[in-house]
């Protein structure tokens, strides 16, 4: 079946998109801000019923030039739809030739997207755009740095699910919420990156559905490693993990070997966090809108970490943080430390991260001198305001 043919089904199942929300509403615990652990067979169930005869309309197509865009990190992740971004994704697996190396069925494909997107929550930044976005910057990577010369395509197969999947189910407060209000993800996980557990079990879940097996024509032993591989990059997006991850990248990347499974383990770890984090990457004018939906995803969780009398973490905190400092001291200290050791091993981040990085970090320390010289001269009016009240009164008084 074509892509053209099976995009049909997918435009259609949009139709059932409110079905699918009111189901999950209904099984979703908002309290704990968790799943029910039996969500994905009641779901499988309400799905099968969904199968029918899909009537026929226009063949919605991706131009040529949209094709050619996707490949470059100036893309313009916010123009489109989810019924679009998920056609995009789909045109990856296609380019990359991944359902050919790895047999998948087309309405398999479909549906798995399909479903994938159905879990995202509606967070203001962990949703399913932000997935797309990090989708998007591993498939720049792939082409710009040429991966495909030294990764297998079962490897880049690894690499697009792994992003697709790395924040699915994310509940919109972070793992230290998790761990200081003891939500039943965090106790199910021991507290040990508790989201990024979550995220991987969702993946799986998706994938034990026979409908959504994108997998399903590989063996056992190469469905073993894919789904070894993406554990290990998914739980390698915890933050927390972050400089673990880029001293053993910097300790390799000198000699880096590229016939080592181990140097290409850590190479594929710090590929996707690199990509999870790239944001400032891009052109501004795409790049600062995830920094105000980010900062309204952390003041959101700071204002329920201050009503349920928990730990409120500075930079979360809409009193103290400004949307400069935020990205100047993250540029400085994790993105450019991150890029540069990248940029050892492939010159290409030059042009995909560096120089956008740059200017960000630029943008970023001029807003803040302009908003440090606006509060001086406001503390500056206020105080001779203030002197020029006292006078006053001092001159009634004496009157």
């Amino acid at each position: 079946m074509s892509i053209q043919e099976e995009s049909r089904r997918l435009l259609e199942m949009e139709k059932y998109k409110v079905e699918l929300n009111e189901l999950r509403d209904s099984i979703y615990n908002k309290s704990t801000n968790t799943l029910d652990n039996n969500r994905l067979s009641t779901e499988k169930e309400v799905f099968v019923t969904m199968q029918r005869d899909i009537p026929s309309f226009d063949k919605y197509t991706i131009s040529e030039d949209t094709k050619e865009a996707l490949k470059h990190s100036d893309f313009d992740i916010w123009q489109w739809e989810p019924n679009e971004m998920l056609m995009l994704m789909e045109e990856m697996f296609y380019e990359l030739e991944l359902v050919e190396e790895l047999n998948m069925n087309p309405a398999t494909l479909n549906r798995f997207l399909l479903r994938v997107q159905e879990n995202y929550q509606n967070n203001p930044f962990h949703n399913f755009r932000h997935s797309f976005c990090v989708t998007q910057m591993m498939y720049v990577l792939i082409h710009t740095c040429k991966l495909y010369k030294h990764l297998s395509k079962k490897d880049l197969c690894v690499l697009i699910t792994a992003a697709i999947c790395h924040d699915l189910d994310h509940p919109g407060f972070n793992n230290t919420y998790q761990i200081n209000a003891r939500t039943e993800i965090a106790v199910r996980y021991n507290d040990i990156s508790p989201l990024e557990n979550h995220h991987c079990a969702i993946a799986f879940k998706i994938l034990s559905l026979p409908e959504c097996n994108i997998f399903a024509n590989c063996n056992a032993e190469v469905f073993k490693q894919i789904r070894e591989d993406i554990i290990i990059l998914i739980l390698a997006t915890d933050m927390s993990r972050h400089a673990e991850i880029l001293e053993a990248f910097k300790q390799k990347v000198d000699n880096f070997d590229f016939k080592s499974d181990d140097h290409l383990t850590t190479l594929k770890m710090i590929l996707i966090k690199a990509c999870d984090i790239s944001n400032e990457c891009r052109p501004m004018l795409v790049s600062e809108a995830w920094v105000e939906c980010l900062l309204e995803e952390y003041f959101h969780q700071s204002e329920k970490e201050k009503k349920d009398g928990l730990p409120i973490a500075p930079f979360m905190d809409r009193d103290q943080v400004t949307k400069p400092k935020s990205q100047i001291g993250f540029i400085r200290f994790v993105l450019l430390p991150l890029f540069e050791s990248l940029y050892k091993l492939f010159p290409e981040f030059e042009e995909i991260s560096l120089h956008n990085l740059r200017n960000s970090l630029a943008y970023y320390e001029n807003l803040k001198e302009k908003e440090e010289t606006k509060r001086i001269s406001e503390e500056t009016r206020r105080a001779a305001v203030k002197i020029e009240n006292n006078s006053i009164s001092a001159i009634v008084e004496i009157q």
